[in-house]
């Protein structure tokens, strides 16, 4: 089954927090064997994020499926042993530890000078080498540092992104980086040494607005909800007080968007929206028009004159609204998932195989695996 290539790869992973956690749990999902190596008492640190899903963090929820953890005091020499013999059976190896906490411990990339065909993936807040390489980095901080976060929010006020966006890049990077080093190790026989940074993973996802900025001279003004830099696209209230989010790419589309939607063809050929760019400049004033309409017409009427058009939108949903989607429940996207605090609902990965869907194995209580798996390593 594609579902479950990863069959047989073990992964060690000393992690923590969200970015090496998101990488590891897409691993379990296909199958790989991933322990997570954590601290005695405590765990991990998003353990103790919040309480929120039955008395657990979310954050580790989300993020820990499907992996056997093992409770290790990796400072103590007994625990650093017990490293060993598992990295001595992994196939990949996974940490964002505090800077320089892998190479004390014998955990970093230099494992490949003895074991060629391992994979090691280095997780860092600002990589390797550089002035920042020693900081501690946060998914905040790196928002900050990669200029995200002066363009987010309304004019007034610049705004972090609600989720852990350089976190989740960091992680969904690592993740595709062990996908191609597994291939070519299938290739070749020969493993590989891969380093992800925050600020490089993010700063990828920042290649649209830097490219702007650099080659424009201007950045994209913050502009809320709404596009910076195409219009009309954003959130427009109808008279029942539902927001409807519109998204027009070309002059075809503005073109029915006047003449049915809005019902005003004169504005088709108004020189203030002659094209994008005057439509941009001129927002204040498109955007007074597009509401004194909506003002006019409940949600489903816009929703109705939209269809009609062939416009795209969306309904401005809360996150509980989100949960309850008619699509997601029409595509049987949801799947219960065991915990130690009972059974919930978690939503399928994204990619669906036509052969199998994922393997989504239970949530890990702290040391939930300890024993068996000095067990596995006395055995093997």
């Amino acid at each position: 089954m594609a579902a479950g290539a990863l069959a047989g790869v073990v992964v060690v992973s000393l992690e923590q927090a969200v970015a090496a956690p998101f990488a590891t749990r897409q691993l379990a999902d296909l199958g790989a064997r991933v322990i997570k190596v954590e601290r005695p008492g405590t765990g991990d640190l998003a353990r103790s994020y919040d309480t929120t899903v039955r008395g657990m963090a979310s954050h580790f929820v989300w993020l820990n499926r499907g992996k056997e953890s093992i409770e290790l005091d990796v400072k103590t020499p007994a625990g650093r042993e017990i490293l060993h013999q598992l990295v001595a059976r992994a196939d990949v190896v996974v940490q964002n530890l505090a800077p320089g906490a892998a190479e004390r411990l014998g955990v970093s990339a230099e494992l490949r000078e003895t074991r060629p065909e391992l994979i090691t993936c280095d997780i860092s807040g600002y990589g390797a080498g550089g002035p920042y390489s020693d900081r501690k980095a946060y998914d905040l901080l790196i928002q900050c540092e990669t200029g995200l976060v002066s363009i987010t929010g309304t004019e007034e006020t610049p705004s972090k992104v609600g989720m852990s966006i350089a976190d989740a890049a960091t992680g969904t990077y690592a993740y595709t980086g062990i996908l191609t080093a597994l291939l070519h190790r299938e290739q070749t026989g020969q493993g590989s040494a891969l380093e992800i940074s925050m600020l490089e993973a993010l700063g990828e996802w920042m290649g649209y607005p830097l490219l702007y900025t650099v080659y424009g001279g201007t950045p994209p003004k913050r502009a809320g909800a709404s596009h910076a830099t195409i219009a009309p696209y954003g959130p427009f209230p109808a008279a029942d007080g539902r927001i409807i989010n519109l998204g027009l790419q070309n002059e075809r589309e503005w073109s029915r968007f006047c003449e049915v939607v809005l019902e005003l063809p004169a504005l088709t050929t108004d020189p203030r929206f002659a094209g994008n760019a005057e439509r941009v400049a001129n927002r204040a004033e498109l955007d007074t028009a597009i509401a004194k309409v909506f003002a006019t017409l409940s949600s489903e009427e816009v929703v109705e004159r939209l269809e009609e058009a062939g416009i795209a939108y969306a309904r401005q949903r809360t996150v509980a609204e989100f949960a309850e989607h008619p699509q997601l429940a029409a595509r049987h996207r949801w799947r219960p998932v065991r915990t130690p605090a009972g059974e919930i609902q978690a939503l399928l990965p994204p990619v669906t195989f036509a052969d199998g869907t994922p393997d989504m194995r239970p949530v890990p209580a702290l040391g939930e695996h300890t024993e068996p798996i000095l067990r596995w390593l006395r055995e093997t």
